[in-house]
Order: structure tokens, then C-alpha cells, then sequence
């Protein structure tokens, strides 16, 4: 499939690197800092389900370019927009997709994830940034706020103050105050950052996906629910990890000291 605004590398293997079970989707709309069109959103998520369909493909790599993750939504498309437009249009539905993929996303930030684009980082299962990144909801500047998740997500990662702070105030966060912040999982230098993000997205690409998957679901589940209904959730995809091969296979292989050869079943 051809797309206008994103490109899809698979197979990944750059520079030698080889990575046979990653794919890794770049955003490409470079003049205007990767803005989040409509029509990039929805290229997004069909390129993300026919990732997630590939069983050959167990680990995703979503990233920009050296000067921007994504700098935010598409202003020239929004500014005249009214409620009704936004109905219509059904400008969230793809953001509500992307909670649909069922293999881990890791985006990789390079430069600017403003707005949108840090949104879009924090819809993904982990983020990884370069050292000259900058992360921002910097929305009330233009006389408005968050609205595909900022305020939920950013509270979730880094505490209400901290967020509280970067949302009234459209301040920036850099990469290392991220990483102290819990935002971001680990930062790389800037030239190397993908790379390492397609390296952390082979380790997990060689481990059980059923597994992969029940963990992915039970994560999250942590944000949605109590402790204890998040606790029975976790031993029931802890029981269904016992109904695989993938699961005798790993045991077996541990017992036998051996490296596991996983099928995904």
C-alpha cells in the first residue's frame, strides 16, 4: 500500500542493522513538522492495523525526523473549525483506533512531540527520546486545550502539578527532565536515538507474543480500573498464557537451558 504522509519500513534494515520482526513507521510531512493532518491520522492507523495483522511483524516502531516527533495538529485545517465540523468529521475516531493495536508501539522522539505529537508519543505503549527532544501541550497558547488525551496521559505519566504546569503554562520539557519525570523510558543521543528505539523493539520482539500481548492488555488495564479489578485481570491473562505452545515452549527451553524458538500460538 502507498501512503501520502507516512512511510513504512519493512523489512527494517538499515546500515546492517537487521530486524526482521520490526517494522518501523516514519510520520512525512517534513514542511510542516510532521503536523497531524486528518489524512496522516487515518494513514496512521491502517498502516498500524496492517502491522498488527502481519504475523511476521511482533514490534512497532512509530518515529519523525531529526527536527520533529510531530509538532502538533494541523492549525490551517482546525483554526475555522466548529463543534459540529469536529462531529462530522470525526476527528478522534482514529486516535480511538490507535488504542486498538495489540502489539507494543514504541515511538521514537526526535526534536519537537508538541501538542498532538506528544499525545500521539503518549498513545504509544513507550517512549524513547533523543537528547535534544522537547515535549510540550502547549494548546492554551492558542486559546484552547488538549484534546486528543494530553490532560489524562500527561497527568498519568508525570503527576498533576507537573502537568498542570505544562498545560496552563504551554511550557516545554526537555528529554532529560522527561526521563527524570517518568515520560520517557530512556534517551539516546539524538543520532542514534533510532537505532537503539529498533533495538529495545528487537529484545521485545523475540519473546512470546500471545505473552507480549496479555502483558500489553494488562498494563493498561492498570490506568483504567482499581487495584483489585486490575489484580483479577492479570491472573486471568496470566491463566490464558498457560493455553499456548509459546508458554511450554518458554518453560521447556528454560529447563533444558536453551533459547526458546516462539511460533505466536
Amino acid at each position: 500500500m502507498t501512503y501520502q504522509n507516512i512511510i513504512l519500513h519493512y523489512p527494517y534494515s538499515p546500515l546492517g542493522i537487521t530486524a526482521p520482526h520490526v517494522a518501523v513507521i516514519q510520520l512525512n510531512r517534513p514542511k510542516v513538522l510532521n503536523a497531524l493532518s486528518t489524512d496522516l491520522m487515518k494513514e496512521l492507523v491502517n498502516c498500524l492495523n496492517t502491522c498488527d495483522d502481519n504475523p511476521e511483524i511482533h514490534t512497532i516502531v512509530l518515529t519523525g525526523n531529526d527536527k520533529a516527533f510531530a509538532a502538533g495538529a494541523d492549525i490551517a485545517e482546525m483554526a475555522t473549525s466548529t463543534p459540529i465540523d469536529q462531529i462530522i468529521e470525526q476527528r478522534f475516531k482514529s486516535w480511538t483506533l490507535l488504542g486498538m493495536i495489540s502489539k507494543p508501539i514504541i515511538a521514537a522522539v526526535n526534536g519537537f512531540a508538541l501538542g498532538g505529537g506528544c499525545e500521539l508519543a503518549m498513545s504509544c505503549d513507550l517512549i524513547v527520546a533523543g537528547d535534544t527532544a522537547k515535549f510540550g501541550q502547549p494548546e492554551i497558547k492558542i486559546g484552547t486545550l488538549p484534546g486528543a488525551g494530553g490532560t489524562q496521559r500527561l497527568t498519568r505519566a508525570i503527576g498533576k502539578s507537573k502537568a498542570m504546569w505544562m498545560i496552563l503554562s504551554g511550557e516545554m520539557m526537555d528529554a532529560q527532565s522527561a526521563l527524570e519525570s517518568g515520560l520517557v523510558a530512556k534517551v539516546f543521543p539524538a543520532e542514534t536515538l533510532l537505532a537503539e528505539a529498533v533495538e529495545m523493539a528487537k529484545i521485545i520482539a523475540t519473546k512470546a507474543p500471545v505473552a507480549i500481548r496479555l502483558a500489553k492488555e494488562a498494563v493498561n488495564k492498570a490506568f483504567e480500573t482499581s487495584l483489585k479489578d486490575g489484580m483479577d485481570f492479570e491472573r486471568r491473562n496470566f491463566f490464558l498464557t498457560f493455553s499456548s505452545a509459546d508458554q511450554k515452549e518458554g518453560m521447556r527451553a528454560f529447563l533444558e537451558k536453551r533459547e526458546a524458538i516462539y511460533k505466536g500460538k
